[in-house]
């Protein structure tokens, strides 16, 4: 094929799994991306052209959308804000608005399975509201309208999977009794985006698909534990408000609050198909049911298979001074500051961490971890540094070694103290522009057992104060060079 394709959103959970399969298909592939860093490291990149844009600011649209036939437009906004409504409306009107002026012959939209007529929560009432907007200045507009999308990584099955194997019991919420929706499982959706570009027929329509199991909420958790072998009872719970729901699901779960929300406001809603044109329109996908996409999700899972995750279209780092996410088995804590200084020089102040130079901050604190693993039996500080202004892959930094470095951009530590669990320890300095850098430091631990949580949520405090001292430290002293 000689198509020339324009993806957004190929960070996010479907885009970074379509990606691939485009090129596979043969078309030239494009990439709109906030930070070409993010995807450089994918084993597709080398073969796609990876643009640096933004559609809510309208950073290099016209750009990107010149030459292309066909636009899928894969962006949303409602993990990186709670007022994600006027970004998608904005984003979708910049969109759409270069895209006919480019004179892209078809743009492809995954939207939300819903009625116009309903009452609909935020999220859906957005979702449909950024198809209008795409129609309303392009003529060929492909959308396909999806409820929940099962598979290893995506949102609405971490949530499921979680509240499952957490909760000894299923909560059975009144006012979700009666709404249903029509799960899908992500390889179906991609084939359906595939199809969408292939088939020359289709214009301006919208197509809603979906799985061929019409369930409850309730009958998705009871199907996940069946298939886990768990046994849970239901218990009939109150109907608080959703905020509450989510104050309670972001708790027990990985899911930050305002998605917990937004997904819990959805699920009074129907989303369950009104016609069945998706099977006669596209007779060569033939939908899996609920109960083996679940498997299939768990089945990736379990060979260290996921080919992208919710986690990655999370993108806290760009809005808020910290985040907290407990995804795959895997604790995350991330901090970041905007520097105002060459990454280069960002790069030399945390590389040069420890040893006789210390952490910046709380040096104290560190000595003591150091003292406490000793007593049991681990390493302490060991010898600290081979080099106090160097480092090189493979080599020791007190109770850390050193895993990986890209010169002028990531150091990352694994740690070789005794923990319950194993745990690493991460810097970034990524160019913003000009001599702006964005600096991030990220903690991963990866528990063994109920210990291994309890060890991380006690010292979480203590964590939350080294690490917001450390990075206003590293801030400072790379300003100072």
């Amino acid at each position: 094929m000689s198509k020339t394709v324009l993806l957004t959103g190929p960070t996010g959970y479907v885009g970074a799994r379509l990606a691939p399969r485009l090129i596979e298909k043969g078309y030239k592939l494009k990439c709109l991306v906030r930070n070409p860093a993010e995807i450089e490291t994918r084993s597709w990149s080398k073969s796609a052209e990876i643009i640096k844009g933004d559609v809510y600011c309208g950073l290099n649209l016209k750009n990107a959308l010149e030459g292309t036939d066909i636009a899928y437009y894969l962006v949303h906004s409602m993990a990186d804000t709670r007022d994600f409504e006027k970004y998608e409306e904005v984003s979708a009107f910049n969109f759409a608005s270069a895209a006919a002026e480019a004179g892209v012959k078809k743009i492809i939209y995954l939207g939300g399975l819903a009625k116009k007529d309903e009452e609909l929560s935020r999220h859906l009432k957005s979702r449909i509201k950024t198809g209008e907007i795409l129609r309303s200045h392009f003529l060929n507009v492909i959308e396909l309208r999806a409820g929940i999308i099962v598979g290893s990584g995506s949102v609405s099955f971490e949530m499921i999977r979680y509240l499952s194997e957490r909760l000894p019991f299923v909560p059975h919420f009144r006012y979700l009794k009666k709404s249903k929706c029509q799960p899908i499982a992500i390889r179906d959706v991609l084939s359906y985006l595939l199809l969408s570009a292939e088939k020359e027929n289709l214009s301006d329509k919208i197509i809603e698909i979906g799985g061929p199991d019409c369930l409850k909420y309730y009958e998705m958790l009871d199907i996940y534990a069946k298939v886990r072998g768990l046994k849970r009872f239901h218990l009939p719970c109150p109907s608080p408000s959703p905020k509450l729901c989510g104050t309670m699901i972001s708790i027990f779960t990985p899911i930050p609050y305002n998605i917990s929300v937004s997904l819990l406001e959805s699920l009074k809603n129907d989303s369950v198909k009104s016609n069945d044109d998706a099977l006669k329109i596209f007779p060569e996908v033939k939908p899996l049911d609920y109960e083996t996409a679940v498997k299939y999700a768990l089945q990736r899972i379990s060979e260290d298979k996921v080919e992208s995750s919710w986690t990655a279209n999370y993108a806290p780092s760009y809005h808020k001074p910290c985040s907290f996410i407990d995804a795959q088995g895997i604790i995350l804590q991330d901090y970041n500051a905007q520097v105002n200084a060459e990454n280069e020089k960002v790069y030399r102040v945390f590389s040069g961490i420890g040893g006789e130079n210390g952490y910046y901050f709380a040096n104290w604190v560190w000595k003591l971890k150091a003292f406490q693993d000793k007593l049991i039996g681990g390493i302490g500080m060991r010898n600290g540094r081979r080099s106090l202004s160097e480092i090189h892959q493979g080599e020791t930094l007190d109770f850390w070694r050193v895993e990986r470095i890209i010169p002028s951009r990531m150091m990352l530590l694994r740690a070789e103290m005794k923990l319950p669990g194993k745990g690493w320890l991460q810097f970034q300095a990524n160019k913003i522009s000009g001599n702006k850098t964005l600096l991030r430091i990220t903690a991963y631990f990866e528990p063994k057992g109920v210990f291994g949580y309890l060890y991380w949520y006690l010292l979480y405090p203590i964590h939350t104060f080294i690490f917001k001292g450390l990075i206003k430290e590293i801030k400072k002293r790379s300003e100072n060079l």
